[in-house]
């Protein structure tokens, strides 16, 4: 997998860099807001312009705080990502113009080996031309005058990033088959706050990627992030999506935490596996099984791991309870793997992971037609479907319609009669005898057209 060059933005907070980042990656995956200090974390896109490919890094307003205060840990975030930047893109307000907080930037920023290019953000129209000239006494050259609401200056900043990118431009890569099993596993993390998700992520990183500390709802974007996992059989990809905390819709009245739940779950309509992530030490709750219900409404398959495993208090007898609490709570599909994890020592991450792998695999599985109706002919000889008013059901046979979740079409006679009972009864069966685990099937009932309907 190629490596695209890395482009850092970087400025005070409510200058616009999360709405330049949604500009650059053609689509609004930053959660942008008119008050200061929405983002946190460090989130990454792959952005295109005018035939540069590069990825984009949306950090943290830098702001001069205490390192051990959650701003303070924000900044160090952000000057991670300088230092790993192949180009750092420095934004002003051109309509507040220069303000202390810029100057002191700009003084850490001439101090990084990182190259700078320097934007005039909110430049439309006559109110920014002052901020625009202040700018220039900042001592990296002549800034590009952009506006990333609006999208003018496209064309000067792709001349101000061309000598930078150009020669790290990566060879064309074959697209990846995603159904393929060497195809990056798309992982979400997803629970309450305080669950320990971003420690978690952290732990497989190997690094302080994720800002972390006892406050809880620290995280607000779904960041993903690329990682290699090193398995028993070798390296194989994972991007993880770590997610913001879901609590209880009704306690829910913040309109900022509104825009991170609702990141959050649509991070869960792009995995492939989602993790739901328990705190050990307060057991499962109804919010733990509402998420899961989600989960598998959406259909994604799901792996739920019991997190501070190394602090939990009568383990033993705790796993089984969460176990028997999920096959109780969760009906619709038994058996959901459970496995117990320490973000805080790494206990349990490799089995994690390899967990999420085999259920992709049951999630993406394909059984010919032929081996599914000698199932099926078995099935309903066992238990034939019943006769509602007198009159038979007739099924005739089931093919797979789809994979990722896996869907089956049955045809037959009177099926819109066909009790739920019975529907669960074949896909409990399929699940169980057809290699499909605990993942979410679907099936669709048809019944063939009456000529002599009208």
């Amino acid at each position: 997998m190629s490596r695209l060059p890395t482009v850092a933005i970087v400025g005070r907070p409510n200058v616009g860099k999360s709405t330049l980042f949604n500009r650059l990656v053609g689509k609004k995956l930053a959660l942008v807001d008119d008050r200061p200090g929405v983002t946190r974390d460090r989130r990454e896109g792959d952005a295109h312009l005018l035939g540069l490919d590069f990825r984009i890094i949306d950090t943290a307003g830098y702001e001069d705080e205490d390192p051990n205060t959650l701003p303070g840990r924000m900044r160090q975030q952000t000057q991670a990502a300088v230092d790993a930047a192949d180009v750092a893109l420095f934004v002003i307000d051109s309509r507040a113009g220069i303000v202390p907080l810029d100057e002191e930037i700009a003084r850490w920023l001439r101090g990084s080996d990182t190259p700078i290019v320097l934007l005039a953000n909110k430049a439309e129209g006559r109110a920014g031309d002052g901020g625009f000239y202040e700018a220039m006494a900042l001592g990296f050259g002549d800034p590009v005058a952009f506006s990333a609401e609006h999208g003018e200056g496209i064309v000067e900043l792709f001349e101000a990033l061309l000598p930078h990118l150009d020669p790290l431009q990566p060879e064309p890569e074959e697209p990846y088959d995603l159904e393929s099993p060497d195809a990056p596993l798309k992982l979400a993390i997803v629970g309450r706050p305080n669950a320990g998700k971003s420690t978690l992520v952290n732990r497989m990183l190997g690094e302080d990627r994720m800002i972390t500390g006892p406050e809880a709802g620290i995280t607000r974007d779904s960041i993903a992030i690329d990682w290699m996992w090193e398995g028993p059989d070798g390296p194989r990809q994972v991007r993880l999506i770590d997610t913001a905390g879901m609590r209880k819709r009704a306690k829910v009245q913040d309109k900022l935490e509104k825009l991170s739940v609702a990141d959050a779950l649509h991070a869960v309509d792009f995995a492939e596996v989602v993790v739901l992530l328990l705190d050990a030490t307060l057991g499962l709750e109804a919010q733990d099984l509402r998420i899961a219900d989600r989960v598998l409404e959406e259909g994604r398959a799901l792996v739920i791991a019991l997190n501070k495993w190394d602090v939990a208090e009568n383990a033993s007898s705790l796993f089984n309870g969460v176990k028997k609490a999920l096959d109780e709570g969760l009906a619709q599909v038994k058996g959901v793997p459970l496995l117990a994890v320490s973000a805080a020592t790494g206990k349990g991450i490799d089995q994690l992971i390899a967990a999420a792998f085999e259920t992709r695999e049951a999630w993406s599985r394909r059984v010919g037609t032929g081996e599914l109706n000698r199932w099926f002919e078995r099935a309903i000889e066992a238990n034939p479907p019943p006769a509602p008013g007198g009159k038979r059901i007739k099924l005739r046979y089931l093919t797979q319609a789809k994979t990722r979740p896996p869907g089956f079409v049955l045809f037959g006679t009177r099926v819109d009669e066909l009790p739920m009972s019975y529907q669960r009864y074949l896909i409990n069966g399929i699940r169980r005898e057809l290699g499909f685990g605990a993942v979410p099937v679907r099936l669709m009932l048809r019944a063939p057209k009456n000529p002599f309907g009208k």
